[in-house]
């Protein structure tokens, strides 16, 4: 059994012991601890967020963020992407919902966002940083908030264009101790109308990296092969919409800019 395999297994099959809740999270999120039968933990945690928790929204359907979050790790996974931890859809102590592989940060000593969203002051970036929203400090000093310019970065953009993301904060911005970036709290994703809105703009206009072409091309062919545990988890109508927008990027394979019909920023940015 390969890892990713394994891991999702464990996430499926594992007893769920509940830690402790996210104070900050919109929806109720639990952390938990894996165990095994006999309770023993399996040195794995996972972040638990059941339908029963969630918020009511305007925009997205009552009872489907969890399911969009299982979405968003296969279709990261069928891409190519691998930068959303593995998610699994299952039962747990409060009822059905979404257990998602726990990103030990705390470990890597930077907190969710360190060192890829920062504010400068002024209206200059340092080298190796994109600009992304000009304003103003508490006293009235200019300030800019930037991403880093990295290949992670950018083929995470090229991800949330594809989910759709209607949420991407610098906050679901993670770095574990091997240095790697992962990507967290998919649930507003996957609408048939136009949603993005992301801290990650800096690239507008830029060509989309010949690798994250090919994580398109992948994407599609994967989607022609039927999708099925997609398929399951986001309505028919959601389905044709993320056919449609990549197609579009394989079309026209360039960074958008930010919209100028609606708010294209998350709030708040971290």
């Amino acid at each position: 059994m390969s890892a990713p395999a394994a891991v999702e297994t464990l996430l499926r099959t594992a007893a769920l012991e509940v830690e402790g809740v996210l104070p900050d999270a919109s929806n109720l999120t639990a952390r938990v601890l894996l165990t095994d039968e006999d309770g023993v933990p399996t040195g794995e945690r996972a972040l638990y967020k059941p339908v029963r928790g969630e918020a009511p929204l305007r925009d997205f359907p009552t009872g489907t963020l969890g399911r969009r979050e299982v979405a968003a790790y296969h279709l990261s996974t069928a891409g190519g992407w691998d930068l959303v931890p593995a998610t699994v859809w299952r039962d747990g102590p409060l009822g059905p919902g979404s257990v998602q592989r726990w990103v030990d940060w705390e470990s890597a000593g930077r907190a969710p966002g360190d060192g890829l969203l920062d504010v400068f002051e002024g209206t200059g970036v340092p080298d190796g940083w994109l600009a992304v929203v000009r304003g103003e400090d508490g006293r009235g000093n200019p300030v800019t908030v930037a991403h880093r310019d990295s290949d992670d970065l950018a083929s995470l953009a090229v991800l949330d264009l594809v989910l759709n993301n209607a949420d991407r904060k610098g906050a679901h911005l993670l770095t574990d101790a091997s240095g790697r970036l992962w990507a967290v709290d998919h649930g507003l994703t996957l609408h048939t109308e136009e949603k993005l809105r992301t801290v990650l703009w800096g690239w507008g206009g830029e060509r989309i990296p010949t690798a994250d072409q090919e994580r398109l091309e992948r994407l599609l062919a994967h989607l022609d092969d039927g999708a099925e545990t997609v398929t399951e988890l986001i309505s028919s109508a959601e389905v044709g919409a993320l056919r449609r927008r990549v197609e579009t990027l394989l079309h026209e394979p360039v960074f958008p800019h930010p919209p100028n019909d609606r708010y294209g920023l998350p709030w708040p940015l971290w």
